[in-house]
């Protein structure tokens, strides 16, 4: 039976990737803190999940939805940058590692952007507190030199599906009558629908010429304005209030958040993707909406 390994497999993306690998016929195999899986302190145990995988997918990490105090924020770097570690030495060990190893990555590493889309090739690296953890995720995870798996780095936009991820904060705000721009309302939003997430994933999988970073992102990014539009339109809202940068400033430190989740503009396009012949299920945000919300 074919084996996947998902590190990091129990939240929002991990629960959609097991279920639909079970249902391809693979055995899948989660490394978490949570007690009912392999730990992350068993090293014996990673190295013989690891053994004679097809696919090993890294999604460990601290959510970096929470207040950025150096608690959180030392958490978020180390849990990313350890686990990674931990990987990559467990499949050194390995007689016969993983064929693949994707780690996710995220499409913040590229700085706000409202004047040109960011591709894999001529993409500026940002700065600030998530671009550094993107660098040095990024950075530990390439500096594993491994002949016998493949290495691809997934620089996911935000991610949007059913009964998780971002969705709910979203709908809410609109419900409860908040759903107009945030912001100045131009900043680019960036998303890509888990089933395309989950598809890339397959696709590059079967593509062995390829490794290195690929932005996951769908092709039609909307500005924030046109985000908050078409989720009244399909949540059938007549009006939103718009929220000014203070507004958002106050809720985002009762909600324990950071307003960069909504402000920063991320402009980001899968240029290598498309290029390699991925045709994306979901390539507007209209569809990827309809599909979640009805």
């Amino acid at each position: 039976m074919k084996k996947v390994v998902l590190a990091g497999g129990t939240g929002f993306i991990g629960e959609y990737f097991t279920g639909k690998f079970n249902e391809l016929g693979y055995k899948v195999k989660i490394i978490s803190r949570q007690p009912q899986y392999i730990s992350w302190d068993d090293r014996t145990a990673i190295i013989e999940a690891l053994e004679d995988a097809e696919m090993l997918i890294n999604l460990a990490g601290k959510s970096v939805n929470c207040r950025y105090n150096e608690e959180n924020k030392n958490e978020i770097m180390i849990s990313r940058i350890k686990t990674t570690n931990i990987l990559g030495e467990s499949i050194v060990v390995c007689k016969n590692p993983p064929k693949v190893w994707m780690n996710f990555s995220t499409a913040t590493i590229y700085r706000h952007a409202d004047d040109r889309p960011m591709t894999e090739k001529d993409g500026e690296i940002g700065s600030g507190f998530s671009v550094d953890v993107a660098t040095s995720w990024e950075k530990a995870f390439f500096s594993f030199d491994l002949p016998k798996t493949r290495k691809i780095a997934l620089r996911a936009a935000i991610v949007l599906g059913k009964g998780g991820g971002v969705m709910l904060p979203y709908r809410n705000l609109v419900r409860f009558g908040l759903g107009g721009i945030q912001g100045s309302g131009k900043q680019k939003f960036s998303w890509i629908h888990i089933e395309d997430l989950l598809q890339i994933v397959l696709f590059l999988k079967e593509r062995e010429d390829l490794s290195g970073v690929f932005n996951c992102s769908a092709p039609n990014p909307v500005s924030n304005q046109e985000l908050m539009n078409l989720l009244r339109k399909e949540m059938n809202v007549a009006f939103g209030l718009p929220s000014p940068k203070w507004i958002l400033e106050i809720g985002s430190m009762i909600i324990k958040t950071e307003t960069e989740l909504v402000l920063k503009s991320r402009w980001v396009i899968p240029e290598r993707l498309e290029r390699e012949g991925y045709r994306f299920t979901f390539n507007t945000l209209h569809k990827t909406l309809q599909d979640i919300l009805q």
